[in-house]
């Protein structure tokens, strides 16, 4: 009976092991939930971490938009001396650090396409998917999005 309790007692902990989550385990490509983007997760200088842009599906402005042909830049961004910086290599995630178990809490989420930005969490579901969560004041006040991690194609 008791090599049933240990074999038992192995076989949870192996499975938790499994499903560890580290520190850097969200340091990749990420393609946003629209496909229209890909964020590279990092760790930044200060241990935090950071998120910038590194591809647009449509890196100009089209056709009809007052700067059709030209690369995307941060136009919507409340301070004029920002509204230039490129879109891609934005950083858009900023401060977050990691609880020690599962969520990456405490930093902000700028959204480029409204010039806003909000608090925010990240959280992996799974190897591929990270939960992101952006909001105003409490968590209950925002919204959610899925990012698929991004798996370079073979040539």
């Amino acid at each position: 009976m008791r090599w049933i309790i240990g074999l038992s007692a192995v076989a949870v902990m192996v499975s938790l092991a499994a499903y560890a989550v580290t520190e850097t385990d969200i340091v990749a490509q990420w393609t946003v939930a629209d496909g229209k983007s890909r964020v590279e997760i990092y760790k930044a200088v200060d241990g935090s971490i950071e998120g910038k842009i590194v591809w647009l599906s449509a890196p100009n402005y089209p056709d009809g938009d007052a700067e059709a042909g030209k690369p995307k830049h941060d136009r919507e961004n409340p301070d004029k001396s920002m509204q230039n910086r490129p879109i891609v290599g934005l950083v858009l995630l900023k401060g977050f650090k990691f609880d020690g178990k599962k969520e990456w809490s405490g930093g902000t989420v700028y959204d480029p396409e409204s010039g806003k930005t909000y608090k925010g969490k990240l959280w992996l579901d799974n190897e591929n998917t990270l939960g992101m969560r952006g909001f105003i004041g409490i968590s209950l006040l925002g919204r959610t999005e899925k990012w698929t991690r991004y798996a370079e194609e073979k040539k």
